[in-house]
């Protein structure tokens, strides 16, 4: 569902989930443990915005690689 017309401005948890192939419980999880993307809440709805989506992903890669190169090094 978008909520902004045109191009879409935000997912919602299953959108997200879906999208990122990521269940509900593990990225409850990982917002818990301060490694998820933002959330924002509009009412009742918890949308996540495409850029929180997409800082998200650069935070999760950086990790990993940080973690891969540091594993080849010891």
């Amino acid at each position: 569902m978008t909520y902004i017309h045109g191009n879409r401005s935000a997912y919602t948890i299953a959108e997200f989930c879906e999208e990122h192939r990521v269940s509900r419980t593990h990225l409850y999880m990982m917002v818990k443990a301060g490694k998820g993307p933002r959330l924002m809440k509009l009412g009742r709805r918890v949308l996540i915005s495409v850029e929180a989506a997409a800082d998200w992903r650069r935070a999760i890669e950086a990790e990993t690689t940080k973690e891969m190169l540091a594993a080849e090094i010891a």
